[in-house]
């Protein structure tokens, strides 16, 4: 029993919805953490003060960091899995619909990096530079 064209491409939409998932999680812990931090740097404690004020929850999200960075790991995490279990996965033979899973594996791929990056610079913010600091 041959499979149907969608059911061969199933496997990259779930990479790419991973990563983009996982992308929205590490960029919350970027605007929790990093984002604070650059604007007090750079003198504009006024605009943060404006930016709680018009967007309460960046003070929620302060207030759990812990909580948030754990969550965004953890998706991070299971969507390096996806990318890891579906670097190989068979594309259709149809030159077209190989081209468009190859770029969409290489978006993912690079989805998934910058998520990766964000995560990154979001825990030297939240977590080692106020340890160095003190």
């Amino acid at each position: 029993m041959s499979k149907a064209p969608s059911d061969l491409t199933a496997p990259m939409s779930q990479g790419l919805w991973a990563s983009v998932l996982s992308l929205f999680a590490s960029s919350s812990t970027l605007i929790c953490c990093a984002l604070p931090a650059l604007l007090v740097t750079l003198g504009a404690g006024a605009a943060l003060s404006s930016l709680v004020t018009v967007f309460p929850q960046l003070v929620w999200l302060s207030e759990h960091k812990e909580a948030l960075f754990v969550l965004a790991g953890t998706l991070l995490t299971l969507s390096g899995v996806l990318q890891w279990r579906n670097r190989s996965a068979p594309c259709p033979i149809d030159p077209a619909l190989r081209q468009a899973c190859l770029r969409t594996r290489a978006w993912s791929a690079r989805v998934y990096g910058f998520s990766v990056l964000l995560y990154l610079v979001g825990g030297w913010f939240a977590f080692v530079a106020p340890w160095l600091a003190d």
